[in-house]
């Protein structure tokens, strides 16, 4: 099978049909050799910021000298950087010859009379074929969704779970409150492993905690007392860790977001438990200066960012991150159905001054209309809202009317792919993901 044939057959895959059980990932695992036992496994879950403390792990871990495995979700321009090995997505080669082993085992579980994994259980296996295929010593494992009932949480024996902020976000899956989203997310605690997650508020941090005790698994909650934020220069963010095990040192992201910070520490602190004296923490603030993370907070042209933000308190987030500017700012906006756009419409009118704002609608079936969203802003701003249903319009439209103004492009990392797209077909150069 050709690469592009793989892609096509995953794609076909639905994406949100109902999930198999544990125990039929399980018997695709052992199928395939149980390749989750050969590796260490670190389980990270979580609301935002998955992906970022996902990434400064990966990068301190190869900073240390070990062989790493990446698994991340969603994909911004191509499948492959899903599965990323030593720092760099697979090859397409490797793609084809994982994705046929995996097959393989799939039609033997079909003609048993099992069902087909789900798009997501599919690549999920994929990557933690890839990482054993490779000889990867640790794997920095994301969820998909939620953690309790999620795929990677077959992983029986992770190394340490990881849980990141809490937010409203997949109501429908995992619960209408952040009680209930943390007991969905503290469902990848195993008992005796380790967890550290980030304080967020008192009903989430309590779930976490009491749920820890119960598995007899100690916990570390990382305040926000745990660094300080020095400030911003030079597109980059700096802060201080509070700890005296860090010394007395600054540390820098190539980032401007000031909810990165609480990812990296985060992901220091799990460091520091996995490494302890010997830790070259030199190299890890090296390494985490150098993470350029796609799609959170990236410059992507001169003065032209695009960010994740897909809910509401990644929005709050990204309202608290943009740069003061006498130029001005324009706001690009899209967003899928099955988030509260409005909300997140309300909150960006609210907190961000922009001088003009453009709609437009993701192409997907899950995108929100463009024309319900810019009569959502209508209502939450006198500044002019210009509606363009084709993404590269709207992207031609506010590169064209920026006048000077610094542009940022949100609401979904979907629309982030898109641009990211746009940027490489108009420009013929690569904006992947580096780390």
């Amino acid at each position: 099978m050709t690469y592009g044939e793989a892609v096509k057959y995953i794609l076909d895959i639905p994406k949100f049909s109902k999930k198999n059980s544990a125990e039929h990932t399980g018997s695709l695992l052992n199928s395939l050799g149980n390749p989750q036992d050969a590796v260490k496994v670190i389980h990270v879950a979580g609301t935002n910021g998955k992906g970022s403390v996902c990434a400064y792990l990966d990068a301190m871990l190869r900073s240390e000298g070990v062989r790493t495995g990446l698994f991340t979700s969603p994909h911004l321009v191509k499948i492959n950087e899903r599965i990323v090995i030593d720092g760099s997505p697979i090859s397409d080669d490797a793609f084809v010859f994982i994705f046929d082993k995996v097959l393989s085992g799939v039609k033997k579980m079909e003609d048993r009379g099992m069902p087909h994994p789900t798009f997501f259980e599919f690549l999920f296996v994929m990557g933690l074929t890839a990482f054993a295929e490779a000889g990867a010593d640790y794997v920095v494992l994301e969820t998909g969704l939620g953690g309790r009932l999620d795929a990677t949480n077959t992983v029986a024996h992770p190394l340490v779970s990881v849980i990141t902020s809490i937010g409203m976000d997949h109501m429908e899956y995992l619960g209408n409150t952040l009680a209930q989203i943390a007991g969905e997310k503290a469902g990848i605690i195993k008992p005796g492993v380790p967890v550290f997650f980030s304080e967020t508020s008192p009903e989430s941090d309590r779930i976490i905690e009491s749920t820890a005790k119960k598995c007899g698994s100690s916990c570390k909650k990382i305040g926000k007392d745990a660094y300080e934020i020095l400030g911003i220069e030079e597109k980059r963010i700096a802060f201080s860790p509070a700890s005296d095990y860090y010394g007395n040192t600054t540390w820098k992201l190539n980032n401007i977001g000031v909810y990165q910070p609480a990812n990296a520490i985060l992901a220091m602190e799990v460091m520091r438990s996995l490494f302890g004296s010997s830790g070259r923490r030199d190299l890890w603030r090296k390494a985490l200066s150098d993470v350029k993370w796609a799609g959170r907070m990236e410059e992507i042209l001169p003065d032209v960012y695009v960010d994740g933000a897909h809910n509401v308190s990644a929005v709050e987030a990204f309202a608290r991150s943009v740069l003061p500017d006498e130029r001005g700012r324009a706001i690009l906006f899209s967003a899928v159905k099955d988030k509260d756009y409005a909300e997140m419409i309300s909150r960006l009118c609210r907190d961000v001054q922009a001088d003009f704002y453009v709609v437009t609608m993701i192409e997907n079936s899950r995108g929100a209309r463009a024309e319900e969203l810019g009569r959502l802003f209508e209502r939450y701003t006198d500044k002019p809202v210009i509606v363009a249903v084709d993404v590269k319009e709207a992207f031609d439209y506010i590169l064209a009317h920026r006048e000077g103004r610094r542009v940022y492009c949100l609401g979904s990392l979907y629309l982030a792919g898109m641009i990211k797209e746009l940027i490489q077909e108009e420009y013929g150069c690569s904006i992947m993901r580096k780390n």
